[in-house]
């Protein structure tokens, strides 16, 4: 399996052994473009693969703080609450950069950045820039792109 992102057209392909598309998504990637510097709070460019699957097993619309579950359930109430926290849902597969100096180690490492493909609220616009730099997902395409992936499914991220 492979993951070929492409920001221009806001979208997520699954990709068989062959090249074939299995499955394709809506997303949404960064609302400051794209860009590899730390702080930038922009999408990566790239290649990549999928240094960790977290959250295996969890509910859909579980809230993870720093990668972890907060036991919380994420409600419209709940985002009420909370209007402007950028909301880590459901699973997150951790991103890590393959080129040495463009995505990976210093100032332009994906995985120090913490770039994630992230489940998001139902209320978040797929097919339109709106996050800070990670892959927003609707929770129920997230749920099933997780189950397809496993650990070092490489994931290649273009303008």
């Amino acid at each position: 399996m492979k993951i070929n992102i492409y920001v221009s057209a806001q979208q997520l392909d699954l990709l068989d052994e062959h090249g074939n598309i299995v499955c394709q998504y809506r997303i949404s990637s960064s609302k400051n473009g794209t860009g590899q510097q730390n702080g930038s709070f922009c999408t990566p460019l790239g290649k990549h693969i999928i240094r960790a699957k977290i959250g295996a097993g969890q509910p859909a619309n579980t809230v993870f703080i720093k990668r972890r579950p907060t036991g919380e359930i994420y409600t419209p109430e709940f985002g009420r609450q909370f209007p402007k926290r950028d909301w880590i849902l459901t699973r997150i597969l951790w991103l890590s950069g393959c080129e040495p100096g463009f995505n990976r180690l210093g100032a332009v490492d994906t995985m120090r950045r913490y770039i994630y493909i992230h489940g998001t609220p139902d209320s978040v616009e797929m097919g339109k820039p709106g996050s800070i730099g990670c892959i927003r997902m609707r929770n129920s395409d997230l749920i099933a792109l997780f189950d397809q992936v496993s650990a070092g499914t490489p994931v290649e991220i273009t303008p």
